[in-house]
């Protein structure tokens, strides 16, 4: 299933309330097709899959916790940029830029 890393997760603590969710879905779109998406929400929906690491509590739909197994979440942070980093098993392909990718 989905995981993160301990960067990740401290990125994420400092950023998200408790009482929040935070649903990371992935969308139709970018040159290659999927595209991941992180949105702060106050509650899941029906049919969800919750998820809580370390206090962070993390909901998914359907669609984005098949197609997000087997992925691992990075926090990263250089000189030229900082953002999540997803390290998906599942993507047989991904753009130029890194922002979508294809299954």
């Amino acid at each position: 299933m989905l995981d993160f890393t301990e960067n990740a997760i401290k990125t994420l603590k400092n950023s998200v309330e408790e009482s929040d969710y935070l649903r990371i879905a992935v969308k139709g779109g970018g040159c290659s097709g999927f595209m991941y998406d992180m949105q702060i929400e106050e509650s899941p929906n029906e049919g969800d899959t919750i998820l809580e690491f370390d206090g962070v509590r993390i909901c998914l739909d359907r669609k984005s916790s098949f197609m997000l197994s087997d992925t691992t979440i990075d926090y990263e942070s250089t000189i030229a940029q900082a953002g999540f980093k997803f390290i998906n098993k599942k993507a047989t392909g991904s753009c130029g830029c890194g922002q979508s990718f294809s299954c």
